[in-house]
């Protein structure tokens, strides 16, 4: 994930093979930064074209899943835009309280069910602010829950904004004033008793990218189908999350993130869906997978990633791997070429054991052999196949078979015919 180019002339189309996201800080009376607004973008030219709140609530979310909240916000606090949907599915969840703030748009009606799913979140320990909050908002019900209040100091008098603080504040809301682009408004707004700014005046939004997983939509179709049943089968899960490398990354960066207070070394795609538990799993992979299902198929590069992964597994009971996933290790060997980071960056963002860091990092190791002869077999090294033939006592046809096999799997699984293998 790295600061996005600007880009002079007329503007390029943005790559689908990137993610967009940008942030403003939000700063404290001392101007130092408290947290970031993430803010969606759809391309370089920093602003979003999609008037859907609902798209770029999601896809927000999702980015951040997928890029990190830490790394995006430097470790402060994320103010993530909620509307009506994410709220009553809860989607928030999926970031820790400790890394993520809701902010609840002006265009959120408020009714039972959204009075009761910030309640859930308050009582979970969320951050709750209300977005563009103005006199008689319609949102009213909700300052007794709410932690913080923006104020767009541009849209609203200094005496309504002086109101606004004095009746809100000894509720314990801390009031934020937005759109803050002049040293007047921001000395203003500290006399009227905001402890908290945001706008152009401390810094534009600084969009954020880094790039996407090409994603395969047969298999996204599949897990929607699949989550639709009322028991989820935990095999057929497995198999498909494995037959797509988006999710596979997707799924070990989540449980890395903060959203988890912990650190464990995840054996395998099995092991990482028994730690997540099926609520979870269902929430989680809804979201990806109703976000990435339209998206094209998968490119070459991925194939071979999905090639390298099942050849590894078919391996797996005939040579030495402790208790590392060889189909990790093959999907991962490819995973710094298809984000365009270096694989100690990739590694730095999930949870694998040390063997598998060891080889990916080219350090050797005990899943030296099986990785070499993965490389041999790709490149068509036939010397360097014999040679790890020779280390791994495996006969020259159970290889070939295996990567024939390999071959047949990735190219049915990014198809969408069903693997028997």
């Amino acid at each position: 994930m790295q600061p996005a180019s600007g880009q002079s002339g007329a503007s390029a189309k943005p790559s689908q093979m990137l993610r967009y996201v940008a942030r403003q800080p939000i700063l404290s009376l001392d101007e130092k930064v408290y947290g970031y607004e993430l803010l969606f973008r759809d391309g370089v030219d920093n602003y979003f074209r999609n008037p859907d709140a609902e798209a770029a609530s999601r896809s927000t979310l999702d980015t951040s899943l997928l890029m990190g909240i830490d790394v995006l916000c430097d470790g402060r606090h994320a103010f993530i835009n909620c509307t009506r949907d994410v709220l009553l599915k809860d989607y928030i969840t999926l970031l820790s309280p400790k890394q993520a703030t809701v902010e609840i748009l002006e265009t959120v009606p408020v009714d039972d069910l959204v009075f009761a799913a910030c309640k859930r979140l308050k009582e979970a320990g969320y951050v709750i602010a209300l977005d563009d909050f103005a006199v008689n908002d319609p949102r009213e019900a909700l300052t007794s829950v709410a932690d913080i209040i923006k104020v767009d100091v541009r849209a609203t008098s200094a005496e309504d904004c002086a109101a606004m603080v004095k009746r809100y504040a000894p509720k314990r809301c801390r009031m934020l004033a937005e759109k803050v682009e002049t040293q007047e408004e921001f000395l203003a707004a500290k006399k009227a008793g905001f402890i908290y700014f945001q706008g152009y005046f401390f810094r534009r939004p600084e969009l954020m990218q880094a790039r996407e997983i090409p994603a395969n939509r047969v298999n996204y179709l599949r897990l929607l189908q699949a989550l639709s049943r009322p028991e989820l089968e935990p095999r057929e899960l497995e198999d498909a999350i494995k037959g797509e490398a988006s999710l596979c990354y997707r799924l070990l960066r989540y449980l890395n993130s903060a959203a988890f207070g912990f650190r464990t070394e995840i054996k395998s795609i099995r092991h990482a869906l028994a730690i997540l538990g099926e609520r979870e799993v269902r929430r989680w992979l809804r979201l990806v997978a109703t976000l990435s299902a339209a998206q094209n198929k998968p490119s070459d590069l991925v194939l071979a990633a999905l090639v390298r992964a099942r050849f590894c597994e078919l391996l797996a009971p005939q040579v030495k791997h402790g208790e590392s996933d060889l189909f990790l290790v093959g999907l991962l060997s490819l995973m710094d070429a298809i984000l365009e980071l270096p694989m100690g960056v990739v590694l730095e963002g999930i949870s694998v054991d040390g063997e598998t860091k060891t080889v990916l990092l080219g350090q050797g190791g005990l899943l030296s052999p099986a990785y070499q002869l993965m490389l041999a077999q790709e490149a068509g090294d036939w010397q360097g196949v014999t040679n790890a033939n020779s280390q791994l006592h495996l006969p020259e046809s159970f290889v070939a078979d295996c990567h024939w096999k390999a071959m047949q799997w990735a190219r049915e699984v990014t198809g969408g015919v069903s693997s028997s293998q």
